[in-house]
C-alpha cells in the first residue's frame, strides 16, 4: 500500500524526443503539391485559342454580333464601326435590352483590339458577352 501523500511530490516527465513522424507526412504531401502545380504556372504552354470542341449557334441564336477582321476591321452586323465601336455600342438599343453580344474574332486579329471590343461591350451595358470560335473536334470526355 501506498502511504497517504507518497505522490504528491512526483512530478509527470513529458517527452524527451518531438515525434517526427507527422512533421515528415505534412512535409511530403507539401512537396508532391508544388511537384504537381509547378508545371502548370508556366505561361509557355502552346495554346490554340480559335479552335474549340463547343456546339454551333444557329443563326438566330446569333444576331448582335461584333467582328472582328485579320485587318483589325470592326463590324457590327456588316457595317464597318472600326473608329467608333464605343459609341455605336452605347447607341443600340438591343445591348440595353440584354440581349447577348457575340463577338468574332479572326485568328490572326491583335489581341487589343478584341479587348477594345469587349471593353466597349462592357461599357455599354453588355451583361453577357460571348466569344465565337470555329468548332474543333470534340474535346476528350473527362474521366
Amino acid at each position: 500500500m501506498n502511504p497517504v501523500g507518497a505522490g504528491i511530490g512526483r512530478r509527470r516527465r513529458g517527452f524527451a524526443d518531438i515525434n517526427v513522424t507527422p512533421l515528415v507526412d505534412v512535409m511530403l504531401v507539401l512537396v508532391v503539391v508544388f511537384m504537381v502545380t509547378a508545371p502548370l504556372l508556366s505561361s509557355s504552354l502552346p495554346v490554340e485559342l480559335p479552335s474549340v470542341g463547343a456546339a454551333s449557334l444557329t443563326e438566330e441564336e446569333a444576331r448582335l454580333v461584333v467582328t472582328i477582321t485579320a485587318e483589325e476591321g470592326v463590324f457590327l452586323d456588316d457595317v464597318e464601326v472600326t473608329e467608333n465601336i464605343e459609341a455605336v455600342l452605347l447607341a443600340d438599343p438591343r445591348i440595353r435590352s440584354g440581349q447577348p453580344l457575340f463577338i468574332r474574332a479572326d485568328k490572326e486579329a491583335r489581341y487589343g483590339v478584341v479587348a477594345r471590343v469587349v471593353a466597349a461591350g462592357q461599357g455599354a451595358g453588355a451583361r453577357v458577352l460571348n466569344l465565337l470560335v470555329e468548332p474543333g473536334p470534340p474535346a476528350p470526355a473527362e474521366r
